[in-house]
């Protein structure tokens, strides 16, 4: 079995969406997701795409648009998010066919369906609103709002010691 970036990027992006819409009122745009999580925004966009067809968040266009959830935080589980994206935690060979070894089950089919089942009802039972209580979650988002502020700064100062430099006085 494995969860692909798909699956990951998408529950890193609802907890950020999350932890962003505990903070503030307004939506949160993709870029400001993509640079705190470091996802290419056509890769967002793919995702948030298949999240709002699944009723998982509501967009608003505009200047100010952005995303918001569309259910309360306990109401939104990861298994929902990964499925969501069309994914899966299946860690079958044959994906649950019975098929594995030359077109008939083989003799650990039980085990990775029961391996399968466990995964999946472990992240049917974790919501948005537990993984934002979890030990770290609060202090890695306090670590990468501020470094995308401290990236703000530092790409301010670079182009004004580059105009400085392109027209000494």
């Amino acid at each position: 079995m494995r969860l692909t970036t798909r699956g990951r990027y998408a529950v890193t992006a609802l907890l950020d969406l999350a932890l962003q819409t505990s903070q503030q009122e307004s939506a949160v745009s993709l870029s400001d997701i993509a640079k705190r999580q470091s996802i290419s925004i056509s890769y967002l966009e793919q995702l948030f795409s298949k999240l709002r067809k699944r009723g998982l968040v509501t967009s608003i266009r505009g200047a100010a648009g952005g995303y918001h959830l569309a259910k309360p935080l306990n109401e939104i589980d990861v298994m929902s998010i990964i499925s969501a994206v069309d994914e899966s935690v299946n860690a079958m060979q044959c994906e649950g066919r019975g098929d594995c070894q030359g077109g008939t089950m083989c003799l650990t089919h039980d085990l990775w369906c029961a391996l399968s089942n466990h995964i999946e009802q472990y992240l049917k039972n974790i919501t948005l609103a537990q993984l934002l209580d979890m030990e770290n979650v609060q202090s890695v988002s306090e670590r990468q709002h501020n470094s995308t502020k401290d990236f703000s700064i530092k790409d301010i100062n670079t182009i004004t010691l580059s105009n400085s430099e392109a027209n000494p006085a």
